[in-house]
């Protein structure tokens, strides 16, 4: 033992002395020997060394080898902190302290709460059989092992023939639910997770792990997803109070106090029979919010709207959904009527005239087309339904709002997205900048429908430029190499759908274009591109990109616009030093 920079021992001179201002060690105290005291950092009687600390704990002593308090292998140091270099980057990845669901041994336990020495003698054991499972191979013992020298290569050691596994029996539907004596609040705030999915039905259990292992196969999930999955379903199992009935979607959002992946949790539910989808969409709590304080009436007549807007009708008159945007602006410009005559003592949209919608209309300006625009579109359906007598605003004219008028981006901030270094954003760009596709049909676009160079489009197949098709190869091999088992059938995927089959949303899409450019923006500067190409052909920009005479003219006729740059010439529009146009 090296004694480094501390005073030795004035008698044997071979110790360093017992502590500071003392010429003495214990062993050579005069009256002595005398037995050190417990080392002050860990309490240890052994290999006393000065000042309190013993060999293991003081700076300057240098200790002898040890066995890892991990996983118990011979031959490991201070400097990682008494573990083997397995242990430590073992306990870098993972931070659970507890016993062993396999051994009992309190070790730093992985996703499955197993502890590195059964996980090293599973892939000891493992040669005689690939399938075994690791209560079969750590049966019989565990082979400890001298640290860093591991290896899984040898004589294999014979294992006894595991019984054959059980397979889950169908779920019989359940009738009955148990009640209970109070209604209290799910949480997991104050609980661990281990606890609330060990109390799952283990033949319920076994049931639903089955949809989880196929799913997880379906779209590649990683070790870890399927672990938060599977812990997720247990602890919902586990909240029954009636095993085998349905589980509510909203008490599922109870896995957020943890992290847990609620999206893949309902859809093995779902797939197992067990979900009862109960929650309530965005659209409608906030249509529920907007008309409250309304009277009854008019909030049930308002109500009736919503429904056709949103899911349609089949009967006479037919109607087509509208989408959530189109009723949420429909409604949002109605509102400030609705409620002025509900404060005038109006019960019912039936009591409406043509003077109170007048007397409610701005004068002039885009707020009176916007508010004529949301009214106009209550009581048109109303009165087709026969829930109304007439439609007061039918003779009233409110105008329209004036058209924005589009003009072209900077050129340098387009080229700057083709060329970015993220193959997503530079394919996004440009499907936009050369082929003026919208965001719906971006978001919504599937791997099948590129193929030989073409983009098929409803009915139309539209052949990809060649800076296109460049930066679709790049986009797919980055794909490849992060998420190569991704079964997602859509084109853009990210780290939040790549494991389910789920499209990417406009957010995405706009927080991936940046500040300075939209896809909205990209979309009006390649027509207003192919406008000044073709000298304001409006039926060229119709056959090209499918929009209808109205729309084309629009863009035809922004060409006189003073902000329009007119005197650019238009190979220049989206050109790039990368691109080869």
């Amino acid at each position: 033992m090296s004694a480094g920079h501390k005073t030795m021992c004035s008698v044997c001179g071979s110790r360093p002395i017992a502590m500071a201002r003392v010429a003495y060690c214990f062993a050579c105290w005069p009256g002595g020997p005398v037995a050190p005291p417990p080392c002050l950092r860990c309490g240890s009687r052994t290999l006393y060394y000065a000042s309190g600390l013993c060999a293991r704990c003081h700076p300057s002593a240098i200790p002898p080898v040890d066995s890892c308090r991990s996983c118990l292998a011979w031959g490991a140091t201070r400097n990682l902190t008494w573990l083997c270099k397995g242990c430590a980057s073992w306990c870098r990845k993972y931070t659970l302290v507890d016993a062993c669901r396999i051994c009992g041994h309190g070790a730093v336990l992985d996703l499955d709460r197993v502890c590195r020495l059964c996980r090293k003698q599973a892939a000891l054991v493992r040669g005689a059989r690939a399938q075994a499972t690791l209560e079969e191979t750590n049966r019989d013992g565990q082979q400890l092992f001298i640290a860093d020298l591991f290896s899984g290569h040898g004589t294999p050691i014979p294992i006894r023939s595991p019984a054959p596994p059980v397979s889950p029996k169908p779920l019989a539907p359940v009738s009955y639910r148990q009640p209970t004596l109070f209604d209290m609040t799910r949480t997991l705030r104050h609980r661990g997770m281990g606890g609330l999915a060990g109390r799952a039905d283990p033949q319920l259990a076994a049931w639903v792990e089955q949809f989880t292992k196929q799913r997880a196969a379906r779209h590649g999930w990683n070790h870890g997803l399927t672990w938060c999955v599977r812990t997720g379903v247990n602890i919902m199992l586990g909240f029954q109070d009636t095993p085998g009935v349905a589980i509510a979607a909203t008490d599922v959002s109870v896995l957020s106090e943890v992290d847990l992946p609620i999206a893949h949790v309902l859809e093995v539910l779902d797939d197992a029979g067990l979900l009862e989808d109960d929650r309530i969409s965005a659209v409608t709590a906030w249509v529920q919010r907007s008309l409250s304080g309304l009277p009854e009436p008019m909030t049930s007549e308002v109500g009736a709207w919503f429904r056709i807007m949103r899911e349609g009708s089949s009967t006479t008159p037919r109607r087509r959904p509208r989408t959530e945007i189109t009723i949420r602006l429909h409604l949002g410009w109605a509102l400030p009527a609705l409620r002025q005559w509900a404060d005038d003592g109006k019960d019912s949209l039936r009591e409406i005239s043509s003077a109170d919608v007048r007397a409610v209309l701005p004068q002039d300006g885009i707020t009176r087309a916007q508010m004529g625009q949301g009214l106009r579109s209550i009581f048109r359906l109303l009165k087709a339904r026969r829930l109304m007598f007439t439609n007061p605003i039918a003779q009233i004219k409110t105008g329209f709002p004036d058209p924005k008028v589009p003009l072209p981006l900077n050129v340098e901030d387009i080229r700057e997205a083709l060329d970015s270094a993220n193959p997503a954003r530079a394919l996004l760009t440009s499907l936009f900048a050369f082929h003026g596709l919208s965001s719906i049909r971006v978001q919504h676009l599937l791997l099948t429908d590129i193929h030989d160079g073409r983009l098929e489009l409803a009915g139309r197949s539209v052949p990809l430029a060649a800076p296109v098709r460049q930066r679709l190869a790049n986009y797919l091999d980055y794909r490849n190499r992060h998420w190569p088992k991704a079964a997602n059938p859509h084109l853009f995927v990210h780290f939040r759908t790549v494991n389910g089959t789920g499209h990417v949303g406009y957010r995405w899409i706009y927080l991936l274009l940046g500040p300075n450019i939209n896809a909205r923006s990209l979309r009006e500067d390649r027509f207003l591109d192919e406008a000044l190409a073709t000298n304001g052909d409006a039926r060229r920009l119709s056959d090209l990109f499918g929009l209808s005479t109205h729309a084309a003219q629009r863009y035809t006729e922004a060409l006189d616009h003073p902000g329009f740059r007119s005197d650019q010439p238009a190979n220049e529009r989206h050109s790039s030093p990368s691109s080869g146009t």
